[in-house]
């Protein structure tokens, strides 16, 4: 039998640390997030029209497909106020704890490897992972863009990369028993009684190698305030309501697919209900995301400077009309 390839890799923006004895250990540093530092399990969200309840799910155990996404959101504050890096391994998803480590493995060709979740998605029909393009490389399936994947939830991740012995302390899940050979047939006139032979038992098989996936990774610039998150349509001229509005609203950017807006609007959960608006200009459709029902424009005002504090820096209000 193969054996199975491990990657375990470090969830931050250091050099990995040289395996110990007793098993894979986290790198003692990582980038210092944008936000305030934190564990958060979340409030309950809508994206889509689909509610999504965060909670802890220490039993998480699910097989389903997996996507990825990279440059669209490279460098921008992930939905618990880190930075996303498509180059360090990293996932969202839809309910589970911030930080928290998971175990991802590739069904399709067996590949395993450990990430952390800082943000929230996919928000796709039979999807359950979203992973940054460095970790879907790494389990192999960054051309084909979707892999079938077991997902499994091994706990908390540290804050700021701390070493907790979270990998040392971690034991994979015992692979299923060897079934037993065969009884000797009885023997035969001609051969010596049984108590003459002598049996000689299989070696036990050896636990499954650990890979070390080794690289150095550039540390991110720490900064002052969160990163803001410009929407990818930020060249595209300001678009007006299309429809009519009896109170002030906010936009928070416009964005070429409605996967991404549906992202923006989980990002924005923290301020209040954001929808998305299909919105067509000279032929092309954008798809707008906004906060509806301000009655003044103080107020207004004040919902603008939040959600650009959340990192849509290109927030604007939208009067009514």
């Amino acid at each position: 039998m193969a054996t199975m390839r491990w990657v375990v890799v470090a969830v931050a923006g250091a050099s990995l640390a040289a395996c110990a004895s007793t098993g894979p250990r986290l790198a003692t540093h990582a980038p210092r997030p944008a936000g305030a530092p934190g564990y958060k399990v979340g409030l309950p969200y809508q994206v889509g029209g689909v509610w999504y309840v965060p909670r802890e799910q220490p039993n998480y155990n699910e097989v389903g497909v997996a996507s990825w996404y990279g440059d669209q959101f490279h460098m921008k504050a992930t939905a618990n106020g880190e930075i996303f890096d498509k180059d360090i391994p990293s996932a969202a998803h839809t309910t589970l704890p911030m930080p928290s480590l998971v175990e991802v493995t590739n069904l399709d060709n067996g590949r395993k490897l450990i990430v952390r979740v800082n943000d929230r998605g996919p928000f796709v029909d039979g999807r359950i992972i979203d992973l940054s393009h460095e970790a879907a490389r790494q389990l192999g399936y960054d051309r084909q863009g979707l892999a079938k994947v077991r997902v499994r939830y091994i706990g908390p991740a540290p804050l700021y990369g701390e070493d907790t012995r979270r990998f040392a302390r971690y034991t994979p899940p015992p692979s299923p028993p060897v079934a037993a050979p065969a009884p000797p047939p009885p023997p035969k006139p001609s051969a010596p009684p049984a108590s003459d032979l002598i049996l000689t038992a299989a070696p036990p098989a050896k636990a499954p190698a650990i890979e070390i996936a080794s690289q150095t990774l550039a540390p991110l610039p720490k900064p002052a305030a969160a990163a803001p998150l410009e929407p990818e349509a930020a060249t595209a001229p300001k678009l007006e309501a299309t429809t009519s509005a009896a109170a002030f609203r906010v936009q928070a950017g416009a964005f070429s697919t409605p996967e991404n807006a549906q992202k923006a609007v989980a990002r924005l959960a923290a301020a209040g209900a954001a929808v998305v608006e299909p919105v067509s200009r000279n032929g092309t459709t954008l798809y707008r995301v906004v906060l509806n029902g301000l009655p003044d424009q103080d107020q207004a005002e004040e919902l603008r400077q939040k959600v650009a504090d959340i990192g849509f820096a290109d927030a604007r209000v939208i009067r009514p009309f």
